[in-house]
């Protein structure tokens, strides 16, 4: 049995944390699940782009969903604990959606460079087979990731204290708890987080290098503004997820360091997946069409 830290020692805070959190957890639901419907019943986002945009909507779904009511209970509870087993399951969905996600953007990039740089060619190139096969593989790796550090973790000897300093199970707390050689898990994490990281964000960033230097090359200021506005809204939700993934992971330790990785942890794993259908809803004008009209559907029905 281990023991959650929490997000906070001060009780006065905690009434309004859970109602905050509350309040995004239910954004997060309503803003994804809607987002999967309105790709589903609408035709003309049968395309690659919103196909890919709704399973980053399903992975948000289930990524928040790991954390979130967990932490939600904990805030209410006086023991804030969880379960050996509770604790491997909640870290091996976390690590595996965390990491289907990363190649869910890296495909939509590719994606996108496919359709700013090779328009007249994008259908044959962005197949529903290859795009299926995307999908699968990012969920297979992601499987193997998650599975082979759950494995490796929580085979280890937890024989002295319990408290995890964290709201939930992620590997720096519960590695500091082990009182057995933690070096080949360690090993392990570098070796998936660096080949996760890494493959993903070349693809991004070649992907967003060849993109620049096509719109450069655009003579019309309207074909540039167009290029621009289909890129921005997955360049935000990529940026906002790398620089707080980065943040937490990619620094030395500290104690003052560690309190505030428990804020960059709330942002991508509660904020993030509550921020990038709304991103995509209000900066993308299709979507924005899509939504409209069932307003109007809606009005009128009630009319």
């Amino acid at each position: 049995m281990f023991e959650f830290s929490g997000l906070t020692d001060n009780e006065d805070l905690v009434p309004y944390l859970f109602v905050l959190f509350l309040l995004v957890y239910m954004v997060t639901i309503l803003g994804n699940v809607g987002m999967m419907v309105i790709v589903q019943i609408s035709p003309n986002l049968h395309t690659p782009m919103y196909y890919f945009l709704s399973y980053l909507s399903f992975v948000d779904l289930c990524y928040s969903s790991v954390i979130t009511p967990k932490m939600l209970c904990d805030l209410l509870s006086v023991k804030k604990q969880i379960s050996f087993i509770g604790c491997a399951l909640q870290f091996c969905f976390f690590a595996g959606l965390g990491s289907t996600e990363i190649f869910v953007l890296s495909s939509m990039s590719y994606d996108r460079y496919v359709a700013i740089c090779h328009p007249l060619h994008y259908v044959t190139i962005m197949t529903k087979n290859k795009c299926e096969v995307f999908i699968l593989t990012a969920f297979l790796i992601s499987t193997v990731q998650s599975t082979s550090s759950t494995n490796c973790m929580f085979t280890l000897q937890y024989c002295g204290p319990n408290l995890l300093d964290h709201f939930y199970c992620d590997i720096p707390p519960i590695l500091k708890l082990s009182c057995s050689d933690t070096s080949s898990c360690v090993i392990l994490t570098v070796f998936f987080v660096g080949f996760c990281t890494i493959s993903s964000l070349t693809t991004i960033l070649v992907s967003y290098i060849l993109i620049m230097l096509t719109i450069l090359r655009m003579k019309s200021t309207k074909g540039r503004q167009k290029a621009f506005s289909t890129c921005s809204s997955h360049l935000m939700c990529a940026t906002i997820f790398y620089v707080t993934v980065f943040f937490t992971y990619l620094h030395p330790s500290s104690s003052l360091l560690e309190k505030q990785d428990k804020v960059a942890s709330i942002f991508y794993t509660m904020v993030t997946p509550m921020l990038n259908p709304l991103i995509y809803s209000l900066r993308n004008l299709e979507v924005k069409k899509v939504i409209f009209q069932l307003l109007q559907t809606r009005g009128q029905g009630n009319v």
